[in-house]
């Protein structure tokens, strides 16, 4: 019988912010994140991952793929630009409506998918936001994780999206890397256990992530 799959989407800024060192920092964390998951036997059984970029407009950069199959490419930033995670987030529940597969007689359905999303400042498209927010909660994720990264990032914006926010002070390629590292572990352990849920506990926050308030 086929093996589940656990859908995992990674949402990633990429405003005119991201510019410089934080894109670059972006780029390695991605990278120590998909080399992590390739080296855990479970992740490769059952995880399928996308990526989503934001800033003036919302890209799916690739559709959801076998982990042993993804090569995440080199990010780059515009040198300005807004934030339109709104628009990310509907572009994330259309790609659920169209990936999901769901249970019969012959084949099992996949777990309820993971939500990764991380942003160094706030939603330009305010009203998007508002409502992307409420597209996502009618889709039955077992979890949606938000970071706000570096100094400007709004924890409260993040908050109406997810009760699970993480927070890094800063936008340099040791915090990014301990982040992906944490979320590599996390996805992982939905592996092991058929997908996160809202009651999990999540593996211990690397010394530069911290729980936001």
């Amino acid at each position: 019988m086929t093996t589940r799959r656990l859908p995992v989407y990674i949402l990633v800024d990429t405003s005119g912010s991201m510019r410089g060192e934080p894109v670059q920092a972006l780029n390695v964390g991605l990278k120590t994140m998909e080399q992590a998951l390739r080296r855990d036997p479970f992740a490769l059984d059952t995880v399928h991952l996308s990526l989503i970029t934001f800033d003036i407009q919302a890209k799916e950069l690739f559709a959801l793929t076998p982990i042993d199959q993804v090569r995440i490419p080199n990010i780059e930033v515009p040198s300005s630009g807004a934030t339109f995670l709104g628009a990310a987030l509907k572009m994330l529940a259309e790609c659920v409506d169209r990936d999901l597969k769901q249970g019969d007689s012959s084949r099992r359905g996949d777990w309820r998918p993971l939500a990764f999303v991380m942003t160094d400042g706030s939603p330009s498209d305010i009203q998007a936001y508002k409502e992307g927010i409420a597209e996502i909660k009618r889709r039955d994720f077992a979890r949606i994780i938000a970071c706000a990264a570096g100094p400007r990032a709004k924890r409260d914006a993040l908050l109406e999206l997810t009760n699970t926010v993480v927070a890094l002070d800063t936008l340099d390629g040791a915090g990014f890397a301990q982040f992906f590292q944490w979320v590599s572990s996390t996805i992982a352990e939905g592996g092991r256990s058929g997908g996160i849920q809202e009651s999990d506990t999540l593996p211990d926050l690397p010394g530069e992530v911290k729980i936001a308030f």
